[in-house]
């Protein structure tokens, strides 16, 4: 019941991490910040790279949310337990929109004429991600103890 729990308040909190603060940015340290979310970071994408922008939003709101919902429904029982290594690797996919991120802060940061500071929405984003592979993995654990009974 917990596993269930855990996974439905992730479907909830998905949505905040899109819309949270993942970083601020500036060119040069005299100007302000602006903050970047998931949802603006995907807006500015779609208007300069319609390919790339569709790309990272299956990797940032897509995998994540499907693979959350799916784990969901195996869970309910509703969904049969065989789809799991399906669901494994849409949370590899989500994955690597963390890396894709903690890049982009990398390479910005090292260029020297920009500012970022890394808000609160990336680490819950990040947290919301990993939360999702643990609850996958304890759910097979689950259903592999189910079936040895």
């Amino acid at each position: 019941m917990t596993l269930r729990l855990l996974t439905l308040t992730l479907l909830l909190l998905y949505p905040i991490a899109w819309f949270a603060p993942l970083m601020r940015a500036g060119l040069l340290p005299i100007f302000g910040l602006s903050e970047i979310s998931v949802i603006t970071g995907l807006q500015s994408l779609w208007t300069s790279d319609a390919a790339l922008a569709l790309i990272v939003t299956f990797f940032a709101i897509f995998a994540p949310y499907l693979k959350t919902i799916g784990l969901a429904l195996v869970q309910w029982g509703l969904l049969d337990p065989r789809a799991q290594p399906v669901l494994h690797v849409l949370g590899k996919l989500a994955m690597a929109d963390i890396f894709l991120i903690a890049l982009y802060i990398t390479l910005a940061k090292g260029i020297g004429y920009a500012t970022i500071e890394i808000a609160w929405g990336l680490y819950m984003f990040t947290a919301c991600i990993v939360a999702s592979l643990v609850l996958g993995l304890l759910t097979e654990r689950h259903l592999r103890s189910l079936a040895g009974q």
